[in-house]
């Protein structure tokens, strides 16, 4: 078998099947598949976006981690423009209603087509034109829209009609697409065969960057000339965090994510979780209180990484004695049988997508993608959507456009490697902002702990902490949540299985080595076998 891929998508996992058929490599199929999801994937995941990516080779026993996220656009910018195209929407999740800011000014400097770009001259076999042609075709016939895709079209229905160019794509019927639906992005084909020639330069100072930059001039936007030419993709050395036989490879800032995964495994680490009962009363408080004093954590994680160097604040935030407190609290609550103080957590978007692949020699890349959820325009010409990830307030506590032009916005994102022995055990990521770090540690808890298979380890149900309440899916013992609240934990019971709960699409290398994909049914995974 050449390899494995599981997407957020039929069409992403069979392009980067078709690579794999090709001769490609891991990193070649990560990237296809990709580029198709910019089409196929379009309800949550666009070209003009940004993201992270995880390399792992057993032969070197490298890792690298890619990190393509975005930059504060308006280097070279004496001021802000005197009217900033800079839109407040509000969409409904029914349960709870968000503040979104779309427009050009929203508009971060994008990452996706640089990183990407990087990863297959850097990795990869087959040429740049290969790699693309899946997505070209999609862009050139159009795509019949998968409902997870139509659900999140409809769920954003503001933005995805904002401007006329985006209602000629989403809402050309007078009403926001359906499932089933043809979906065609006009010129996004002709972009795509431009990059296919040209590579990256296209984005970064030839036609597609100049339309980019008239758009944002003419409109009130804050990217600039100097923002495209000045971004780099930053190759990172991840962190190693040994977590019982296993080491886990997380990726560093500007991945707030993977620093918070990482202190949430060294406290799961010091506990016997095997010998609870999955589900029960005890296992769900043990979730509950590692999110929790993970939350609480990110109090100092936030005040470190912005005053010390990255480096000293990782080993200040990861050392054994700045975690062994939050033990401590951890197993009092625990033997009390009683709630730890919660802190509340700024809640963002889950417009992400996520990717993992493992060929036949071992190469396993796991890559995640966003662009917010888009900046609601389409650049004239060109099929290109940008992103909204300067509008998205919880990366901007401090407020809009209050970072300095040229710094790297931190992300949730954790594209994530598991070793066992310097083998690739397993390759999972997630989409869903905050919920992307517990649905990562819960996989991890479900498969290294509990040893179960991979498509059960991704698909059970799972919890997430949410201002001090365990956010309970669908399928949990009744009896078990009732003891917890019991013991004064506060819980709300979902109905149904929910996107909300993240999708951590997956590939393992079982112990016999064979390879196995899981696809997180929750937000349309697909998965393909080459």
């Amino acid at each position: 078998m050449p390899g494995v891929i599981a997407a957020g998508g039929p069409e992403t996992a069979v392009a980067g099947a078709t690579i794999l058929q090709q001769g490609g490599n891991a990193v070649d199929a990560a990237v296809a598949a990709a580029f198709a999801s910019f089409v196929a994937e379009t309800g949550v995941v666009h070209l003009g976006g940004s993201g992270i990516a995880h390399i792992y080779s057993p032969q070197t026993g490298r890792s690298v981690v890619y990190d393509f996220f975005s930059n504060m656009p308006g280097l070279g910018r004496e001021a802000l423009p005197a009217h900033m195209d800079f839109a407040e929407v509000m969409i409904d999740f029914g349960a709870t209603t968000q503040r979104f800011h779309l427009g050009r000014a929203s508009v971060a400097v994008p990452g996706n087509i640089a990183g990407l770009c990087q990863m297959a001259a850097d990795f990869g076999r087959l040429p740049l034109a290969q790699l693309l042609e899946p997505a070209i075709q999609l862009a050139r016939d159009g795509v019949a829209i998968h409902p997870f895709q139509a659900d999140t079209c409809d769920l954003l229905t503001p933005l995805y009609t904002h401007t006329a160019g985006m209602r000629e794509i989403f809402a050309r019927n007078g009403r926001i697409i359906q499932p089933y639906e043809h979906l065609h992005i006009p010129h996004l084909a002709e972009t795509l065969e431009a990059l296919a020639k040209e590579g990256a330069d296209l984005a970064r100072n030839g036609r597609l960057a100049q339309a980019i930059l008239d758009d944002q001039a003419a409109h009130g936007g804050l990217l600039t000339a100097e923002d495209l030419a000045r971004y780099r993709v930053r190759p990172l050395e991840p962190i190693r965090l040994p977590y019982r036989e296993y080491e886990i490879l997380l990726p560093p800032p500007s991945s707030t994510g993977g620093v918070l995964t990482a202190f949430a495994l060294k406290l799961m680490a010091a506990f016997d979780v095997a010998q609870m009962a999955h589900g029960s009363a005890g296992h769900l408080q043990l979730l509950f209180e590692v999110m929790s004093a993970a939350n609480r954590a990110r109090r100092d994680w936030d005040m470190w990484q912005d005053s010390l160097p990255i480096d000293e604040a990782m080993a200040r935030f990861l050392a054994d004695g700045y975690v062994f407190g939050y033990e401590a609290e951890v197993r009092a609550a625990l033997l009390g049988r009683r709630p730890s103080p919660t802190t509340p957590e700024p809640i963002g978007p889950g417009n992400t997508s996520h990717l993992s692949v493992v060929d036949a020699d071992g190469l396993a890349v796991s890559l995640t993608t966003t662009a917010g959820e888009s900046a609601g325009y389409v650049v004239p010409g060109t099929g290109y959507i940008p992103n909204n990830i300067c509008g998205e307030a919880d990366l901007h506590p401090a407020g809009f456009h209050t970072r300095p032009a040229g710094q790297r916005i931190p992300t949730m994102m954790t594209p994530t490697i598991v070793l066992h022995k310097g083998q690739t055990r397993l390759v999972l990521g997630s989409g869903g902002s905050e919920r992307i770090r517990s649905a990562i540690l819960q996989v991890l808890n479900n498969l290294l702990d509990y040893h179960m298979k991979l498509d059960e380890a991704v698909n059970i149900r799972r919890v997430h902490v949410e201002n001090g309440v365990l956010q309970l899916e669908a399928g949990f013992d009744l009896a078990a949540a009732a003891e917890l609240e019991g013991w004064g934990y506060a819980v709300n019971r979902w109905q149904n299985r929910s996107i909300y709960f993240g999708g951590a699409h997956s590939v393992s290398r079982t112990p016999a080595g064979r390879l196995v994909s899981a696809g997180d049914n929750r937000r349309g995974g697909s998965t393909a076998e080459a």
